[in-house]
């Protein structure tokens, strides 16, 4: 069993309170859990309107399944307009 860890952190500079913050943060949320099947929580940065550390979790029996859909869902928050990716990092265990 592998297990992914995407760790991503985004700056939405189009949010200028933290009712815009989620209006975003959930509609980008709910399309990436339905459109690639992994579990999404913001982790981090709740109280902030302009960031938000988001962690996406997958499971599979290979490696390179789990991490070629994790890079699926960054290249996926990658090209939203409403955000952008500041930092990013992954782990496969």
């Amino acid at each position: 069993m592998v297990v992914g860890i995407l760790q991503v952190e985004l700056h939405i500079a189009q949010s200028f309170s933290l009712k815009d913050k989620r209006r975003v943060l959930q509609g980008t949320i709910e399309r990436i859990r339905r459109r690639f099947n992994v579990s999404v929580a913001e982790i981090d940065h709740q109280d902030v309107w302009q960031r938000a550390l988001l962690a996406i979790v997958t499971v599979s029996n290979q490696s390179a399944y789990t991490d070629r859909s994790l890079r699926s869902v960054l290249r996926y928050l990658e090209s939203q307009r409403d955000l952008e990716v500041v930092e990013c990092h992954t782990e496969l265990i």
